[in-house]
């Protein structure tokens, strides 16, 4: 079954990050249904809503960078096609990223230059097989920055795509850490540099510090902070 062409007016008034963010629900949800159903029936019309979510991303993407809907749309159809798996492999759910907060003792914080796009951030990184997110948390550090650390406790528990820095589904686990040992080192692949920071004294490209720096100094402080997670929008679905 095809579908037929489907004309859509962007207006400024759209947030492209609902776009994207009704676009990926769809997908995950024809996906997911492509992994657990044997059905030709079935398939065809999630392989439709497949091609619906594709025409609401690429407008969102059209809205951010000024690409040809058609190409995109067909790009993002046939990506997501290719990434269905079968049964519980199949059940699309956000990707998992872990960030580390790491204190030392003059109440600073560690921070990298990212070398893809020279902005100063914690350290990050993809959640891996094997490990849990404390340990993640503890090798990403070592490994951007030389930085021994133990961490303390989970600091916040985010949907990165409805805070605007992911254009896809994806969750950070933010950790707050204590520096332990070891000495500055970057990776000289993934950072351009790295070091220690007061809290008045911050990269000028430091980003999200305006969500993350309170909470994250108050944790270095010693302070009792709770884990900060995104509330319950009302009604769930659409943003107010």
């Amino acid at each position: 079954m095809r579908r037929a062409s489907v004309s859509v007016v962007a207006s400024s008034e759209i947030d492209p990050r609902d776009l994207a963010r009704w676009s990926d629900t769809l997908a995950a949800i024809a996906r997911t249904g492509l992994g657990f159903s044997d059905s030709l029936f079935e398939r065809e019309r999630y392989e439709e809503i497949l091609h619906v979510a594709a025409d609401i991303k690429a407008v969102a993407t059209e809205l951010n960078e000024q690409v040809e809907v058609r190409r995109e749309a067909d790009h993002f159809v046939q990506e997501w096609l290719d990434n269905v798996g079968e049964g519980v492999p199949g059940y699309v759910t956000p990707k998992v990223a872990i960030g580390a907060v790491v204190g030392n003792d003059a109440g600073e914080v560690l921070l990298v230059q990212r070398a893809d796009s020279g902005v100063w951030l914690y350290p990050t990184g993809w959640a891996d097989v094997g490990y849990s997110p404390a340990e993640v948390a503890v090798k990403e550090v070592a490994e951007e920055t030389g930085v021994e650390c133990e961490p303390q406790r989970l600091l916040a528990v985010i949907d990165g795509q409805r805070m605007g820095f992911s254009r896809f589904a994806m969750y950070m686990l933010l950790f707050h850490c204590r520096a332990t040992g070891g000495e500055l080192s970057g990776h000289p692949l993934e950072v351009s540099d790295v070091g220690w920071f007061s809290e008045q004294a911050l990269p000028e490209a430091t980003v999200g510090a305006q969500w993350w720096g309170p909470m994250a100094f108050a944790a270095i402080r010693g302070d009792e902070i709770q884990t900060s997670f995104d509330p319950v929008r009302s009604p769930v679905w659409r943003a107010e």
